[in-house]
């Protein structure tokens, strides 16, 4: 089996990498956010726990009747720690009740500026509280005391000289506030994974809906073939980004059909407009080579050869201006052109062809009517239309065009005696390859694209063709030109 250039083991999916890389952007902001609590909600704890610290050094302080800055000794702190050591079990307990914070225990502790233990509470037991010499200032920090945790603040006190002569320490245990803390950790380390599993499916499954208009764009685009080019891709009911892509690619697909369309009709039309010139050509040369002739037949039938390349010749160059016309390769370049002259000198042309069938032409002419329009193509228009008046029209007869202006258009009018079309038929002769009668204009050596090519010119310079006729009386071409001023 063929493997398929599309798809490969290490290839994931639209659907899958959408939802990857959302929940690769929504982890990281989830870790962020629970980082961000875990340590606002640690902040405030031991906020709280610093201001019973500093609650607990005040009151100490009022009892002692000292002041931090003023230090006179150790021995009313001694006092003062020995007191609140010495009383009852309902005294302490009252105490820690009134405490915001309610702590178990509180460790009180006294050194020297070198470290050395001068008093503690009875709560220390043989245990000395952490001491810091390189704190200048009231400190508040954790540390380790028993096998556990404990908020310690130092204070240093100094006397009215401003020299530190001691330090007062107190701590109180962090146990309950750290299994808070635990649990809140825990919490958010179990949550994290929890919650990233249900996400990457949620948008995996958002993703799915989200690009079933690409999957419609494959299917569509695996089904579309060349007998199948009418396929279309449902546009969203959003008119989001991936409406507009169904619709670009929509409008992709009608180019392709269209241009596939011309491609078709050209090689149609081509090859049924050749095949009967070539099928005369290939016969007469057949019959020629068959048994020796006169040179006057001989020269008779390759003059008629060559009439017949010669008209295969024009009918391609006609198809190709057919088509790049249908393909929007043909840029008209319009100038401010005097349409007077432009028709003498397209009468000219025709005026020896005119003359073998006894036709004459006159031109009634306007000198000041100038126009907006291609020249080159202009002059194919008027040479596709007289040439149609000379070849439909009756031996002796006579064509007369007409230059006029107005205010806002210049129109010009070429008047045949001819044979005229029938009214049900006007509407038709500007297709392609359509013929009023197949016999009267293969005898003329019309091909069918003269008007179909007048029309597309003229629509490219926003000129205006209509046809009135009468059978056996004849038919007129009116081209309405807007007139320079209007575009200037």
């Amino acid at each position: 089996m063929k493997k398929s250039p599309f798809k490969g083991p290490s290839v994931m999916s639209l659907r899958n990498r959408i939802a990857f890389y959302y929940t690769i952007a929504t982890a990281f902001l989830i870790a962020i956010v629970f980082t961000t609590i875990f340590f606002m909600v640690e902040k405030i704890v031991y906020k709280q726990f610093d201001d019973q610290l500093k609650k607990e050094i005040s009151e100490i302080f009022a009892d002692s009747n000292i002041s931090p800055n003023n230090f006179q000794g150790f021995d009313d702190f001694k006092n003062n720690i020995d007191a609140e050591e010495g009383g009852n079990d309902n005294d302490h307990e009252r105490k820690h009740k009134n405490n915001k914070l309610k702590v178990d225990t509180e460790f009180i502790q006294l050194v020297n500026t070198s470290g050395e233990v001068i008093n503690k509470s009875a709560s220390l037991s043989w245990c000395i509280l952490a001491f810091n010499p390189n704190q200048s200032g009231a400190s508040y920090f954790n540390s380790n005391f028993g096998g556990s945790m404990v908020r310690q603040a130092q204070v240093p006190l100094t006397n009215q000289q401003g020299v530190t002569e001691g330090y007062l320490i107190i701590a109180v245990p962090l146990k309950n506030a750290l299994i808070v803390l635990h649990d809140l950790r825990d919490i958010f380390l179990f949550s994290f994974p929890v919650i990233l599993l249900p996400l990457f499916l949620l948008t995996r499954s958002i993703a799915i809906k989200s690009i079933r208009p690409i999957e419609k764009v494959i299917a569509t685009a695996e089904k579309m073939s060349q007998s199948n080019l009418d396929q279309r891709i449902p546009l969203p009911f959003h008119h989001d980004e991936l409406y507009r892509l169904a619709a670009t690619i929509n409008a992709l697909f009608d180019r392709m059909q269209d241009a596939f369309q011309r491609e078709k009709h050209f090689t149609a039309d081509a090859s049924h407009e050749l095949k009967t010139p070539l099928a005369v050509v290939k016969g007469t040369l057949e019959v020629l080579i068959r048994k020796p002739r006169e040179r006057e037949h001989y020269e008779t039938r390759i003059q008629f050869c060559l009439k017949e390349l010669n008209r295969m010749a024009g009918l391609i160059d006609q198809l190709l201006m057919l088509a790049r016309y249908e393909s929007n390769k043909m840029t008209p370049h319009i100038m401010v052109t005097a349409l007077s002259p432009l028709v003498e000198n397209v009468v000219e042309r025709m005026i020896p062809t005119a003359r073998t069938k006894g036709i004459a032409i006159t031109v009634d002419r306007a000198d000041n009517a100038h126009i907006a329009a291609d020249p080159g193509m202009l002059d194919m228009i008027l040479e596709n239309i007289i040439s149609n008046a000379i070849k439909y029209s009756s031996s002796g007869s006579s064509i007369a065009i007409e230059v006029k202006q107005n205010a806002d258009n210049v129109i010009c009018s070429i008047s045949d005696q001819g044979i005229g079309i029938p009214e049900e038929m006007l509407n038709a002769i500007f297709e392609r390859f359509y013929r009023v009668d197949e016999s009267r204009s293969s005898s003329t050596g019309g091909l069918g694209l003269g008007l179909s090519i007048v029309k597309k010119l003229a629509d490219l310079q926003q000129i205006k063709v209509t046809v009135t006729s009468a059978t056996n009386r004849g038919t007129t071409f009116t081209l309405t030109c807007p007139a320079a001023h209007n575009i200037c």
